[in-house]
């Protein structure tokens, strides 16, 4: 329902999708470690303490299509969320204007993207669904 109340108002389809693999941890392969885990569960032994999963390296390709994705959404954005909201979340498009101006190093462009990504589900919830 929220894509197709996106694509009512203009934001393409693929955006939840970018959002979602920003968003996903990218873990690496992790079975045998949870194979541990319910070989120690099932003696009664507490389960290791957890790393942060291995996050895949996010290549300056990907980087740069997804930026590019989420400065065109943030256009639309800033002209679409003043018509969809109660309020004018100044705060929530003042930070989303200032993500999609800022331009990281290479070493933090996964962590950027993240911030950004955040950004927008922040701003696509107080936007709410029009079924609601």
């Amino acid at each position: 329902v929220l894509s197709r109340s996106l694509a009512d108002e203009g934001i393409p389809d693929g955006l939840i999708t970018t959002l979602e693999e920003v968003l996903s941890d990218r873990p690496g392969a992790v079975a045998s470690a949870r194979k541990m885990d319910g070989l120690l569960a099932r003696f009664g032994l507490p389960a290791p303490r957890q790393r942060p999963p291995e996050v895949c390296p996010l290549g300056p390709e990907d980087a740069a299509r997804i930026s590019d994705h989420f400065r065109r959404a943030t256009r639309l954005l800033v002209q679409i969320t003043p018509h969809r909201v109660a309020f004018y979340p100044t705060e929530e498009l003042r930070l989303l204007i200032a993500l999609s101006n800022e331009r990281p190093d290479p070493s933090e462009a996964l962590s950027y993207l993240r911030r950004y990504a955040l950004a927008i589900v922040a701003l696509l919830d107080l936007m709410g669904d029009d079924e609601e």
